[in-house]
């Protein structure tokens, strides 16, 4: 990745650059955005990465806001430097394709060892979580009508992703079908 920034160094890098903010606050704008379901950010994460970026010269701690009860927390913002890094980043994160791994090729490439039975139940569990997954970021989408565009597109690049997946899966089971209603009893295909 452009820069050395990790995708989870790239996406609290963005989220400081829209504004200043503390740990608990960036945790709570990556749960309402829904990022969970593309980052690989944890609570406890978030603070080590902030850490990284600071030794970096990414980001810089400002003025701690003081609650009226409580801790105070350390707000960062980014810097000059940060600001470019991100840029860089982002373009080449958006221009370059990059290769995926999703674990379910290496499920297919070894589809032989299972029961036919079993390998078209793991898929049907699969179809069910992909349309539980649809709904879930659907309905977390929906229910902030007033994001800004690029938040948006990032619930639909993940729903569109989803879909085409819930489509190939079902032309994959479909073709199963066929290839199980031509084989003979007893030389199923899986």
């Amino acid at each position: 990745m452009a820069a050395d920034l990790t995708p989870a160094e790239l996406t609290l890098l963005g989220l400081l650059i829209e504004k200043p903010r503390h740990g608990y606050e960036l945790d709570e704008v990556i749960s309402a955005r829904g990022m969970r379901e593309w980052t690989e950010i944890g609570f406890s994460s978030i603070y080590y990465l902030l850490a990284r970026l600071r030794d970096r010269g990414l980001i810089t701690e400002i003025d701690e806001r003081r609650p009226a009860r409580g801790k105070a927390r350390r707000v960062y913002r980014a810097t000059a430097e940060g600001r470019r890094a991100c840029a860089r980043a982002t373009e080449a994160v958006v221009a370059e394709l990059r290769p995926v791994f999703p674990p379910i090729l290496v499920g297919l490439a070894n589809q032989p060892i299972l029961a036919p039975d079993r390998f078209r139940a793991a898929l049907d569990r699969r179809a069910a979580a992909l349309t539980e997954r649809i709904a879930a970021i659907g309905a977390v989408r929906d229910a902030q009508p007033e994001i800004p565009g690029f938040v948006r597109a990032i619930f639909d690049y993940s729903l569109g992703q989803l879909a085409a997946e819930r489509q190939w899966l079902a032309a994959y089971r479909a073709e199963l079908e066929e290839l199980c209603d031509q084989s003979p009893p007893g030389r199923r295909p899986s």
